[in-house]
């Protein structure tokens, strides 16, 4: 893809999580990757950041390879080896095949990643905190991850987490620490379906059950470098009324897991008109009031770089329900990954950023909106 214009500033990669919707990202990715737009910097939440250190925590000609071989391993349940799709069937057969393919996995789990444990009896066991085990998971991210390599620095990685007991949200960084497999873990192990995930005597579940959208980490702790920010968002924020009870809840999670983003856009979108008035500002300040202190902060606050995030946004195909992030069969898979890289030609093709202001601020555009 040879004469593509060079991006507004640093590539970074933000990573929601979604469960099995993840597969649309690691088709972003694919497609980023065939442009030559690889992220110097990945944020991720639960799936997002399984998908983060299978990018980090490989070298760049592997990246791809990785991501489809823990795709295809994830998806190769024997149990809906025969629910084959062209995507020609109509909606209401695909919509059958979506539900029995969910159905399915959550009886059978997800080979190399989840399983039932058993007896499987939710709610009765004595002792019970979850209804799948991850040991799987943990051998496939040894198997698949370079570990120094994902704390080298080449591609830095921040995966989040919160604390069982405390209810405090926590970001793990490679840039601060070492990580390993039980970062990336317990990023993901969304209660009650899967175990919390100890680390150094405190236990963690899944970063989405406060923030499922890591932007705001991205935009707090990179100060200085202008910022190009492929935020990959699994939940669309805009959505039809339901008219039944399946689609009130497949709404409501799209509401749920997509307000963060809208959140921290909205926020920043607020803060250019302060920033640029403070640039005028400081600008007219005598020598010995722009080198104080105060101003200092207040330049630290405005944030004179300048970052522009386009949304890609998973749109929902028609036959998929609330179940659409426990659905983990490949014919689904392969179709959240095409998806993936068809909206990254579209949004290149458009070149959505060239449009938007110049001058320092967060500016952000839906990189997938039709027309």
């Amino acid at each position: 893809m040879a004469g593509l214009p060079a991006l507004p500033g640093q590539p970074v990669l933000v990573l929601q999580g979604g469960g099995s919707l993840g597969s649309y990202q690691a088709g972003v990715f694919s497609g980023l990757d065939q442009a030559g737009y690889c992220p110097q910097a990945v944020a991720g939440i639960s799936i997002g950041a399984i998908n983060g250190a299978l990018i980090a925590g490989n070298p760049p000609e592997r990246r791809r390879e990785r991501l489809m071989t823990f795709w295809e391993r994830i998806t190769g349940s024997p149990t809906l080896s025969w629910l084959h799709s062209d995507g020609k069937a109509g909606d209401v057969a695909e919509g059958l095949r979506h539900q029995w393919a969910a159905a399915a996995t959550a009886m059978m789990g997800a080979p190399g990643f989840f399983r039932p444990r058993w007896p499987w009896m939710p709610g009765w066991w004595p002792g019970q905190i979850a209804l799948y085990e991850t040991d799987a998971l943990k051998d496939t991210l040894l198997e698949l991850v370079d570990w120094d390599l994902l704390n080298s620095g080449t591609v830095r990685l921040a995966v989040g987490a919160v604390n069982v007991e405390t209810g405090n949200f926590k970001y793990f960084c490679s840039t601060q620490q070492r990580l390993d497999v039980r970062h990336v873990m317990a990023s993901g192990a969304l209660p009650p379906g899967l175990p919390p995930v100890e680390i150094d005597g405190q236990y963690w579940w899944d970063g989405g059950l406060v923030s499922n959208t890591p932007l705001d980490h991205v935009l707090d702790h990179d100060d200085d470098e202008d910022l190009a920010i492929f935020q990959v968002d699994l939940f669309p924020a805009r959505g039809a009324r339901p008219t039944t009870l399946a689609e009130v809840e497949e709404r409501a999670a799209d509401i749920r897991f997509s307000s963060r983003t809208r959140f921290t856009t909205d926020a920043q979108a607020r803060l250019n008109g302060p920033r640029e008035a403070w640039a005028r500002l400081a600008a007219k300040l005598p020598p010995e009031l722009r080198d104080s202190a105060e101003a200092r902060l207040l330049d630290r606050l405005a944030r004179g770089r300048r970052a522009l995030v386009a949304q890609l946004v998973y749109r929902d195909q028609p036959w998929q329900g609330a179940a659409k992030g426990r659905e983990f069969s490949r014919a689904t898979m392969q179709t959240h990954w095409r998806h993936g890289e068809a909206d990254v030609a579209a949004m290149l093709a458009r070149g959505g950023w060239a449009a938007l202001p110049a001058g320092p601020g967060v500016w952000s555009f839906d990189a997938t909106a039709q027309g």
